[in-house]
């Protein structure tokens, strides 16, 4: 049974000599995975459709096992994604996040979908990395079964005043409570705006956002602190992220 679909693709691997698994991330299914045969040889009608990050439409022959991938039609290559290696390392993140925050059960997610290609194609059109990285990161975290407290104080719920970031309360500190958590991050009320913003607001309405080097230091951060703290997830691509960031600083 031929069915067609619109996804991207965010995980390829090699099947024998000449054949790919490709994993695609579907408006109308969620997370599939399809058998692209000869998809490796250079002349292969396959080998443009099946490329990390490519967003198009896939004709799929669907059985009870793996399904087969017929044919497809580009709707975007995302080119400027592979043509540089931050920007490719920064997309890889976003993809091997959506691939473990998700499972190959069929099950549509509209949303997801959305903010999966919107979110790779601002990084394609030149948007800060860091930043959509991090909007990326804070909108998964429900995916993941994480909610943090960010609307008022974790301890109190008191939502004027001061606040730091702490992990052992799972989200914004109080000044009246911060001595509860002597290992809470102090941040800037810039931050604790931005983290709400990202946590909270629709990505199709972002224009164009400044922030400082001092802010999205402390972004990161928060946000890896706490993913690293409840997450438990070891991902190659942020540890390869974190060395291109040093690279780009010695660059910079």
């Amino acid at each position: 049974m031929l069915q067609k679909c619109e996804g991207i693709v965010i995980r390829t691997t090699d099947y024998g000599e000449t054949n790919k698994v490709v994993t695609l991330y579907t408006r109308e299914w969620g997370k599939i995975g399809v058998m692209a045969r000869g998809a490796k040889k250079p002349n292969s009608r396959l080998s443009a459709i099946t490329q990390l990050f490519t967003y198009g439409y896939f004709l799929i022959q669907k059985g009870s096992g793996l399904g087969s991938l017929q044919q497809g039609e580009i709707i975007s290559s995302l080119r400027s994604i592979r043509e540089d290696i931050f920007i490719t390392a920064y997309a890889s993140y976003v993809v091997e996040l959506t691939d473990k925050a998700t499972v190959d059960e069929k099950t549509p997610n509209p949303f997801l979908f959305e903010l999966l290609y919107q979110t790779l194609n601002l990084m394609n059109e030149g948007y800060d990395l860091d930043i959509m990285a991090n909007i990326y990161e804070m909108k998964m975290l429900d995916l993941f079964g994480l909610h943090p407290c960010l609307d008022q104080c974790s301890v109190c719920g008191n939502t004027d005043g001061h606040f730091s970031f702490s992990l052992r309360e799972g989200g914004l500190i109080c000044h009246q409570c911060v001595n509860k958590d002597r290992y809470a991050l102090k941040i800037t009320p810039a931050t604790v705006k931005l983290l709400r913003i990202f946590y909270y607001f629709d990505l199709s309405r972002l224009g164009n956002i400044d922030v400082k080097a001092e802010t999205k230091a402390e972004l990161k951060k928060v946000i890896t602190a706490y993913y690293d703290e409840y997450s438990g997830l070891h991902l190659k691509t942020k540890k390869f992220l974190n060395q291109m960031d040093k690279m780009r600083d010695m660059l910079s």
